[in-house]
């Protein structure tokens, strides 16, 4: 029980600073990058906006949930109360939070009439049952992905989504909370590649097994690697090719290093089409222990007349940090630092959840993305027998 524990404190530790997957095509050259222009910014201060609403925590299983709640802070929600069933994770987040009431019980945060919107980043398995549970009593609801892990859970989540109005939000904080793929989006939006023709996303992880809880390696209960991680390449290829409907053309997971855990998958491909272009996404748990990052996450959107390549969290043997942003057009080869861009997606959530709008994502894109990698998940065939 004791090594459990320490499992548990240690990794959310190792993930209070991590946001989620990743996605990409191959580098520029140092010859080409070292004659390109670069825009420099100094970074953006998280000045959080007057409290709005009040929201809490259900659930903090996974240390995206810091990220979480930064990011409604940031756009205007006062975190009040948190529950978690775990006593040291309660600990832990008490630690970060001394001022924030630590609730007895589910029910009495769900009971609790002056809170408007439930965050969650419980064991994956949970989520959307708990979601079921928050949107009933009357609330909206923001978890991490991956927010949903079968297609039954699914369906049931859009029923009572429907019937109770209210919102059901995964944050896909590869895109949502990185400003590259900000930024991104904002130059594709203003014609810089032309027309959106195909994303590739990329999102490899370390491994850490040492550090991790047992739920992690069991897949009944995340769901499977393309549920899991690529639930964010889901997302972006939907967004940047503005594809309504899609299909999975091809998609395939093994686990073909790690036989100490024989429910884990460690890799995970899929190729998909749709309305409004293809994708590719490859995920993976081979991240090597010299790469300075927890994993080279990588996005290429190729255009008509160009393509963005972002490195998210590492420019390998190049800049320091992260959100680096490569622009190819025909009219420039160019660099630029992404550090001023603004995360909208805290601020426009607690503006649905007052104005009740669909400003930070629309239900049915939450809902399709999911979809897109629950259906990939169910239908991938095994690496492992091909021989």
């Amino acid at each position: 029980m004791k090594e459990s524990q320490d499992n548990r404190r240690q990794f959310i530790k190792n993930s209070v600073n991590t946001a989620a997957s990743l996605m990409m095509l191959p580098a520029l050259t140092n010859e080409v990058l070292a004659s390109v222009p670069a825009q420099t910014a100094e970074p953006v201060p998280a000045v959080a906006m007057p409290p709005r609403i009040k929201f809490s925590v259900i659930g903090i299983n996974h240390g995206h949930i810091y990220g979480q709640v930064e990011a409604v802070t940031r756009g205007g929600g006062e975190l009040v109360s948190f529950y978690a069933k775990e006593a040291d994770l309660a600990a832990a987040f008490a630690k970060r939070y001394p001022n924030v009431k630590q609730a007895q019980s589910e029910a009495e945060i769900l009971d609790d009439k002056s809170i408007q919107l439930i965050l969650s980043s419980g064991i994956p398995d949970e989520r959307a049952p708990l979601g079921v549970r928050v949107m009933k009593s009357g609330k909206d609801y923001m978890v991490d992905k991956p927010g949903i892990t079968s297609l039954e859970q699914l369906a049931q989540v859009r029923k009572v989504q429907k019937e109770t109005k209210r919102i059901y939000s995964i944050m896909y904080s590869e895109r949502l909370e990185n400003r590259a793929t900000i930024k991104a989006g904002e130059l594709i939006k203003e014609g810089a590649i032309g027309k959106v023709v195909q994303t590739i996303g990329l999102g490899p992880h370390r491994m850490n097994g040492s550090t991790r809880p047992e739920w992690f390696f069991d897949k009944k209960r995340f769901g499977g690697i393309i549920c899991d991680i690529a639930s964010h390449q889901f997302d972006q290829f939907l967004f940047f090719t503005g594809s309504t409907k899609a299909e999975i053309v091809a998609s395939q997971v093994g686990n073909v290093n790690h036989p100490q855990y024989p429910k884990f998958e460690d890799f995970g491909d899929t190729m998909l089409r749709g309305n409004g272009g293809a994708g590719y996404i490859r995920v993976d748990w081979f991240s090597p222990d010299g790469l300075k990052t927890w994993g080279d996450g990588r996005l290429t959107v190729l255009g008509t007349e160009g393509y963005i390549e972002i490195r998210k969290n590492i420019d390998i043997a190049g800049r320091e940090g992260g959100n680096h942003l490569f622009l190819v057009n025909n009219k420039e080869t160019q660099y630029i630092d992404c550090s001023k861009t603004e995360l909208p997606y805290g601020r426009q959530l607690v503006d649905d959840v007052v104005n009740r709008t669909e400003t930070a994502m629309s239900q049915e894109h939450c809902f399709l993305a999911t979809e897109l990698a629950l259906k990939a998940q169910k239908n991938a065939q095994n690496v492992a027998t091909l021989s």
